[in-house]
């Protein structure tokens, strides 16, 4: 199916939404640390038996303070894209031109918003919770692989989001409102940066040669993995946090158990929640369809 995205119909849907950060967080509304933050498809915080409801909780509201901070840092790095994107082409469709600096003006947001949830977080949380980073050197790495590259790794993450919200958080009653809150005013501006990133690749695409494809979709596997790498480290930031947390030290056993089901967990949040989107694997399709099929062989590791 060919899809019907267009920078116009981007533009005029960005208008209707147009939400501030003062709309979401603020006065008196505050996070609340009795309920959960995140679902449990994504936080998988019941599938080690050796832990109790309480901790359970716990685990899962790390699980959703991670997500604040990988998100930041992820759009730290679509923002520079986007305006060197759009910036050689100023002078042309004034449509796309105002498209694209409205979608890197959300980013920027973006980053804003999720800074200030962590705030939140940390001030009701009491105990400090380790995050991957600095956001410089994960943003440098991504960004030094050929654009088409960079221009998947950020489509994929744009339907990560829209995945995560409707299938997972949209009809989750149990989750706190402000947190979900949050979720959702991102996948509102989130739904109409997968179209125009969607645009974004078949314009780089079309400046590239078949080989060229190939290579770039081989880069964008390759970041896939550093990405698991860093979500693996996540894993190991918020064992740490947990057992402060709850005062638990888990034994060795435990620990072992802890880190396979929530590094898996972070692996599908952020990889395999991706790789497996019916629209990313299809605009990848349409670019080179031995690309979608090694991209569909290797995303269940991932999920």
């Amino acid at each position: 199916m060919i899809h019907q995205y267009s920078y116009e119909g981007a533009l005029q849907a960005s208008a209707r939404i147009n939400w501030q950060i003062a709309d979401i967080i603020g006065d008196d509304r505050r996070l609340d640390f009795s309920r959960k933050f995140m679902p449990e498809s994504l936080a998988r915080v019941e599938r080690p038996d050796f832990l109790n409801e309480s901790e359970r909780l716990t685990l899962n509201q790390i699980r959703g303070n991670a997500y604040l901070c990988i998100f930041g840092l992820v759009e730290e790095f679509i923002l520079p894209f986007v305006l060197d994107h759009a910036r050689p082409h100023l002078q042309g469709d004034d449509y796309r031109t105002r498209a694209m600096l409205q979608f890197a003006s959300e980013e920027a947001k973006h980053i804003h918003l999720f800074k200030e949830f962590r705030r939140h977080f940390e001030a009701g949380f009491g105990t400090d919770c380790g995050v991957i980073g600095p956001h410089e050197a994960i943003a440098a790495e991504i960004l030094r692989h050929h654009p088409l590259a960079g221009a998947l790794a950020i489509l994929h993450i744009e339907w990560v989001t829209q995945r995560h919200f409707l299938d997972s958080i949209k009809d989750d009653r149990d989750l706190d409102p402000q947190f979900k809150s949050l979720l959702r005013h991102h996948w509102m501006e989130e739904a109409q940066h997968a179209r125009l990133d969607t645009l974004m690749v078949e314009t780089i695409a079309a400046g590239c040669s078949p080989d060229e494809i190939c290579q770039a979709v081989a880069e964008y596997i390759e970041i896939g993995g550093f990405l698991d790498g860093r979500v693996k480290q996540q894993t190991v930031f918020d064992l740490a946090a947990f057992e402060e947390a709850s005062g638990r030290n888990l034994a060795d056993a435990e620990r072992e158990t802890f880190m396979a089901v929530q590094h898996q967990a972070n692996r599908w949040t952020y990889i395999g929640s991706g790789m497996t989107h019916p629209n990313f694997l299809e605009t990848v399709g349409r670019l080179d369809a031995g690309c979608r099929r090694q991209i569909e062989e290797i995303a269940p590791a991932f999920c």
